[in-house]
């Protein structure tokens, strides 16, 4: 048996230390090797996202780009988002919020713009969605807007005649009609918006609408095959996650979350993107037209940066076109609608306005610095 002397013990630790040293560099510089020789641009896409989140214009968020299944999940899924297919979106940024009655404010402001609502309806423009031969009615149109009004009990949930009615005098600035106002309500999402409108506002703020592609990619923010959200769960009892109806619909809304109508944008736990409201609150205009049948021509292979079809076909009302809106509303439930899913699709006339419904808006990466 051989006995170091004490100072032997320390030349041989210390050897032993360099030793661990040196291989530890051995294996960092090694590591740096198999990186670029393996993931040449790995090290720049992470900066690249870094920096693309530090220079988000103000509001916004950067929606890094992926490929997602875009479509259906669970039994409340319907015939229109199927089939599922694959989906490639290019990053882009994307409002934290809806667009608020203060924001929307700002821009009538600046530009003296004046909403589908706030104008006497054209004839010529509603005869081509009435069936042929229709004949003009002899009262006069007067500016005005649909609005939601609970009924007094328990109605057939397939005649949306029973809630919603034509008020005369409701825009933006009066949700519900006359005498209704959004004083003190400059963070809620502006409603009784059009498409026009909608697309108005995002010229106007050099953004877009989003594609509803994005805007489900968006609303899944990363969570593959799950029916919401926020996961797996049904909003049901005290697990309220987002701003939707709770009671009998239409005409028992408990607001158990609080809110009966619309509820200041940020009021709910943002999505792992960092956005909010992106389900429940109000319906949000995407920019394609809508068809029922459009995802079963997309089914055989992965398709790049969707924007929609050419054309809008609705076989529940043909002689409409419709763009379609998506995240449901304050209105939401399991009895009825239940779009409170980031693959439900609705769609709505472009010159349509509703008080649940407002939009978000997008920007391409490549536009992200011409503000």
């Amino acid at each position: 048996m051989i006995t170091l002397r004490p100072h032997q013990k320390v030349k041989h630790r210390l050897r032993n230390s360099d030793f661990d040293s040196a291989m530890f560099r051995n294996l960092i510089a090694l590591f740096v090797l198999l990186v670029s020789v393996i993931a040449p641009n790995a090290v720049q896409e992470v900066q690249s996202r870094a920096m693309k989140k530090q220079n988000c214009p103000p509001g916004m968020v950067w929606i890094p780009g992926g490929e997602f299944e875009m479509g259906g999940v669970g039994k409340l899924a319907r015939p229109d988002e199927f089939p599922v297919h694959k989906v490639k979106v290019s990053g882009f940024f994307m409002d934290e919020t809806e667009v608020t009655n203060a924001q929307f404010r700002k821009f009538v402001e600046s530009t003296g713009y004046v909403t589908t609502a706030e104008k006497k309806p054209d004839w010529e423009e509603i005869k081509k969605q009435l069936p042929p031969h229709a004949k003009k009615p002899q009262k006069d149109f007067a500016p005005g807007s649909l609005v939601f009004i609970s009924t007094s009990g328990p109605v057939p949930l397939n005649d949306i005649s029973r809630w919603w009615k034509w008020i005369e005098g409701a825009d933006w600035r009066h949700p519900l009609g006359p005498g209704s106002s959004i004083d003190g309500k400059d963070d809620h999402p502006v409603v009784q918006v059009s498409w026009d409108d909608a697309s108005a506002y995002c010229k106007w703020a050099n953004k877009r609408l989003p594609t509803e592609a994005e805007w489900e990619y968006a609303a899944r923010a990363g969570k593959a095959n799950q029916e919401y959200s926020w996961g797996k769960q049904m909003p049901k009892g005290k697990r309220i996650p987002a701003n939707l109806w709770q009671g009998g619909f239409p005409y028992d809304n408990k607001c158990l979350d609080k809110y009966s109508l619309t509820a200041p944008v940020r009021s709910f736990a943002p999505n792992a993107y960092g956005l909010y409201d992106m389900i429940g609150n109000v319906w949000e205009w995407c920019s394609d037209w809508y068809r029922s049948d459009y995802y079963s021509g997309l089914a055989s292979s992965s398709i790049t940066n969707p924007e929609g079809p050419q054309s809008s076909y609705d076989p529940g009302e043909p002689n409409i076109a419709k763009r379609v809106k998506r995240g449901g509303s304050f209105l939401c439930c399991e009895q009825y609608c239940s779009s409170y899913r980031p693959s439900a699709r609705m769609k709505a006339s472009p010159d349509s306005s509703q008080n649940h419904l407002g939009f978000r808006a997008v920007k391409s990466e490549f536009a992200a610095g011409s503000d």
